[in-house]
């Protein structure tokens, strides 16, 4: 160990600068929330580059006087905090006198100040934790701090800076938090010379909202307001139908303070069980106001965890206040009593149904005229009347089948055929080669035409007729080639060590129980559940081709509002997007909008899509496959495939075995089951007590 000396100021600032300054997003919400504590009415922020090279927030609060203005950029100097007690109750956003010592650590800062009693103002000069100038100036009543080129004199901390983009839509974000923890302050941001978000400041929360998210999430919102335990519950909740797929809009502020609370969370999402889709989760602007000695602050360097004496008070309050709001906010129309059918109404209505029904019947061409049934008496019921309208229809679609005997029959093809599968009538599915669907074509003829293989055997003798039909004319095992991956792939899994036959041809041995291949490679046998690995194969190449392959532009566009983090995400990655089918375009004020989409998305399930996958970017996830994307290609994939039990000819198989080849990582079917069992020749001959 070396020798224990005590570091420099200029040392100490600078380490102690990197525990609240992480980017510019933070010397943003330091700045603000001083602002805040001033008593401003209206604060503007405006960045230039992301915050990296201009930050300026300009306030109208009470200002700092010129003799406290050099010891405000003092490490703990604070006029928030004056003895012991004051730590048990802090109404303050600042308290611990650490953010102008730490911006001024690691940026150029310039300060300018003015009280409402001064006729001139001071402008202030600070670069790096050293004084550079204090002299008059001309200045509005307020504080106005510019902070340049931010770890300027810290390169080590400049490379972990993100792109330009990425910075702004940070600070964004922290300037829509305390935005919307605030709305009696009017808040203007400006990002690279054209304002971008403008909150009223007339201390309605809906109408921040509004500035902040738009009116599509603004429109789902049910108000709040709920009292428990001395806890005060005011804000906003969405309605179950709008819920989202991620957590991303739930924000929870107390007392003036965005914080992020698990116990809050948590009672939101039980309050919501029973009212929404599981995998769904609501979102929420939600105040809470409650005695400061209750809660401790200073448990986090950015101040964004908070520390309750009880935590249940707490839940309680949020459950029973988003329980209350829940059944108030149904607005939808109670069920009223039917009225009695007038005899003049029921045949008139009775015809309707017919015409409707005979409209949205299957009709591959003109169908025959049917002549209207006798009209429905006053004595006839309701039930007479449908069973009469089911007849007419069934009646209908056999006419129609029955006459169109030259139209092209639509049929489902026999899953031992491996055709390709069209998904949603636009996707197609066709997991083999062109080098494979020869071998296709010759099992599927052997499939169709059973009399000529029959026809075949008998002409060869009644020895040769018993023979299976899996073995060759010279009664060898079919050899498969190019199967050294596939058979090192598969017995890696089960752990087993080929002998010293581990260079002989793995052969194809048979079928059992018309599900499992059975194939031989040295001292080893393998089966291959032939329906696991068919499946796999399918549900890859969905995944792979999908979503660009089958992308398809909207009449009409979807905007999608996303939180900053999300959005930044997104922007991010639209290359990403676009490989999954998805052409997205930035709106502005964290929202993008759809253009395009993979036509196996219902447009209705656009909008979650999305939001789903800017949660996985904003987490630096590669694989941003929905939950409910993934859930469609496996149940495709499953149905597509081929069955077990199902007949399969030599051909089929084998075709099968050297497409798994060809994809030696597929292990597993989608649903987690192994594609493949092996037994070795010692295992099989302790059966039979050989060993």
């Amino acid at each position: 160990m070396g020798v224990i000396k005590l570091l420099d100021k200029h040392m100490s600032e600078l380490i102690a600068a990197g525990e609240v300054i992480e980017r510019p997003s933070s010397v943003i919400k330091e700045l603000v929330e001083n602002s805040i504590d001033s008593g401003a009415k209206h604060i503007t922020v405006e960045i230039q580059r992301g915050g990296i090279t201009f930050m300026r927030v300009t306030d109208d609060g009470c200002g700092i006087a010129r003799e406290d203005i050099p010891t405000a950029f003092l490490r703990h100097a604070t006029s928030k905090v004056h003895d012991k007690q004051d730590l048990d109750a802090i109404g303050t956003l600042g308290f611990r006198g650490e953010a102008l010592a730490s911006i001024a650590a690691v940026a150029k800062v310039t300060m300018l100040s003015c009280r409402e009693n001064e006729e001139i103002g001071t402008r202030y000069e600070i670069n790096g934790g050293d004084e550079i100038e204090i002299d008059d100036a001309g200045c509005p009543k307020g504080t106005t701090i510019i902070a340049r080129d931010i770890f300027y004199n810290v390169p080590a901390r400049m490379k972990f800076l993100k792109k330009d983009v990425s910075e702004a839509n940070s600070v964004s974000g922290v300037i829509d938090r305390i935005a919307l923890s605030h709305p009696e302050i009017s808040f203007t941001f400006i990002r690279d010379g054209k304002q971008t978000m403008k909150t009223p400041g007339d201390d309605n929360l809906k109408n921040a909202i509004l500035s902040v998210f738009g009116k599509d999430f603004t429109s789902t919102l049910i108000p709040l307001n709920y009292q428990h335990e001395g806890i005060k519950l005011q804000g906003y909740i969405t309605r179950p139908i709008s819920s989202r797929a991620n957590r991303s809009m739930q924000l929870f502020f107390i007392n003036g303070r965005y914080i992020k609370t698990r116990t809050a969370m948590a009672a939101l999402e039980e309050a919501y069980k029973g009212n929404i889709m599981t995998g769904k989760f609501p979102g929420c602007v939600l105040h809470m106001t409650m005695d400061y000695s209750t809660l401790d602050v200073n448990v986090h360097p950015s101040k964004l965890e908070v520390r309750f004496t009880n935590e249940r008070p707490i839940f309680d309050a949020v459950y029973h206040g988003v329980k209350s709001a829940l059944l108030s906010g149904d607005n939808r129309s109670p069920i009223k009593e039917e009225e009695p059918i007038k005899p003049e109404i029921l045949e008139k209505t009775a015809t309707q149904v017919e015409n409707e029904q005979l409209k949205f019947s299957y009709q591959p061409k003109a169908a025959k005229p049917v002549e209207k049934s006798e009209k429905i008496s006053e004595k006839d019921s309701v039930f007479k009347g449908d069973l009469k309208k089911e007849s007419i229809q069934k009646s209908v679609e056999f006419d129609n089948l029955e006459e169109d005997k030259n139209e092209p029959e639509i049929f489902m093809p026999e899953p031992s055929s491996f055709s390709p599968i069209m998904v949603s009538d636009c996707v197609t599915v066709d997991p083999y080669t062109a080098s494979v669907r020869k071998k296709l074509e010759k099992a599927k003829s052997e499939i169709e035409n059973p009399e000529k293989q029959e026809i075949q055997a008998v002409t060869e003798g009644e020895e040769t007729s018993h023979k299976p039909t899996i073995l060759q004319e010279d009664n060898e095992p079919s050899v498969v080639k190019n199967q050294d991956k596939l058979i090192d792939s598969f017995l890696s899994i089960a752990g087993v060590r080929l002998d010293s036959e581990s260079d002989a041809p793995m052969k194809f041995l048979g079928e059992a129980f018309a599900t499992y291949i059975i194939l031989e490679k040295g001292n080893a046998i393998l089966f291959i559940d032939k329906h696991a690995a068919h499946e796999r194969l399918l549900y890859e190449k969905l995944r792979r081709d999908c979503g660009k392959n089958y992308a398809q532009m909207l009449l009409e566009p979807i905007t999608v509002t996303l939180d900053k983090t999300e959005y930044d995400a997104i922007l991010n990655n639209l290359s990403a997007m676009e490989d999954a089918g998805f052409e997205i375009d930035d709106y502005g004020m964290g929202t993008v909008v759809v253009r395009a989409a993979p036509q196996i998305v219902e447009r209705d399930d656009i909008s979650d899509t999305v939001v789903e996958m800017a949660g996985y970017l904003a987490k630096n996830k590669r694989d941003i496959m929905t939950e409910k994307m993934d859930w469609l290609y496996k149940n495709v994939a499953c149905r597509a495939a081929i069955k077990a039990g199902d007949k399969s000819s030599e051909g089929e198989l084998m075709a099968l075995v050297e497409e798994l080849m060809e994809n030696p990582d597929v292990k597993y079917c989608p649903h987690g089951r192994p594609i493949c069992f092996t037994m070795t020749r010692h295992e099989l001959e302790k059966r039979f007590m050989r060993v």
